[in-house]
């Protein structure tokens, strides 16, 4: 317990900046090779199908989750489960957490049983933090753990790093294996992660220092609740004035209206296969995550005196 409050108490004190460059960078091709062993944390819809994935491309994978039939449908496969992060964190070289909200990212980092409970040294040389949350808590995060050092040091890994690396392309594309990255850390340390990401995702991008990913996700997240919103209201007057849904969809995707919510993940039932909507719903980004992130969005805004009338409009719709 000492440690879960020396670790809190770090997060709360330490000053965030815009830059990592306070933290060694350690060469690109030295760690590459050492990513065979990947603790994954966090089996909802997007972490189960991304935890598949690096199976499928042959890396040793640890899981961890609270959520017993995910974790029998793992085991069943043949995957080892550990009890809690930390018993994660003791077999990996590289963890990845998919997690639902900053609460829940905290305290599979920070709490009792987190991946930093084991005092001051930490076996994995990497952790990726896939979760959408705030650039506040990614920078907080990041300059925790540049305090902290490897059990064992390898190459010219002297340190432990951290990547904030959020997703996009939702349930389908965590499935297919077509997820875009927006990475934000360590510019060393994305690239030599970038095959792990390219096992899960089709796209990368580095966005910057530590938080940018963070920050990247939840500007993405914004745009597409605003798209989305203003997809399904228009498809739903134009049913309203007599036009059929798909009819006005070719329209959209012809024209200056399209976008991912209309080409991609249409909201209509029937207009589109594969997709939520014509799945009765299941299986897709809900609308309690959606309406997580544009609070992020909006306490971001905040926090740099920006105003965002759409954010909030979203948000209450």
């Amino acid at each position: 317990m000492a440690m879960y409050y020396r670790v809190r108490s770090l997060l709360s004190a330490v000053k965030t900046t815009r830059h990592f460059s306070t933290i060694p960078s350690p060469p690109p091709t030295a760690f590459s090779s050492q990513f065979q062993n990947v603790g994954f944390i966090g089996l909802g819809n997007m972490g189960s199908r991304m935890a598949q994935n690096l199976i499928k491309a042959g890396y040793n994978v640890a899981i961890h989750d609270i959520n017993f039939n995910v974790i029998k449908m793992f085991t069943d496969m043949g995957v080892s489960a550990k009890e809690t992060p930390f018993e994660v964190a003791e077999t990996s070289d590289v963890v990845i957490t998919m997690l639902p909200s900053t609460s829940h990212v905290l305290d599979v980092y920070t709490g009792p049983n987190g991946l930093l409970h084991g005092g001051s040294l930490i076996r994995p040389r990497l952790l990726i933090n896939s979760s959408t949350i705030d650039p506040e808590t990614s920078r907080k995060l990041s300059a925790a753990i540049s305090n902290f050092n490897l059990e064992e040091e390898t190459g010219n890994w002297e340190k432990p790093f951290i990547l904030d690396a959020p997703v996009s392309g939702g349930v389908l594309a965590a499935e297919a294996g077509s997820l875009t990255f927006m990475v934000g850390g360590s510019e060393d340390a994305y690239l030599a992660a970038k095959p792990l990401f390219l096992s899960m995702g089709k796209n990368t991008i580095y966005c910057g220092g530590a938080g940018t990913g963070s920050a990247a996700k939840i500007c993405n997240n914004l745009a597409m609740a605003v798209s989305m919103l203003g997809v399904s209201e228009a498809l739903a007057l134009g049913q309203s004035l007599g036009i059929d849904a798909e009819t006005l969809t070719k329209v959209f995707n012809s024209s200056s209206a399209r976008c991912w919510s209309s080409d991609s993940y249409n909201p209509v039932p029937g207009v589109m296969e594969g997709v939520p909507a014509s799945r009765n719903y299941a299986g897709g980004f809900s609308s309690k995550l959606m309406a997580k992130d544009l609070i992020l969005a909006a306490a971001s805004a905040k926090a740099v005196d920006f105003k965002c009338p759409l954010t909030s409009q979203a948000l209450e719709m």
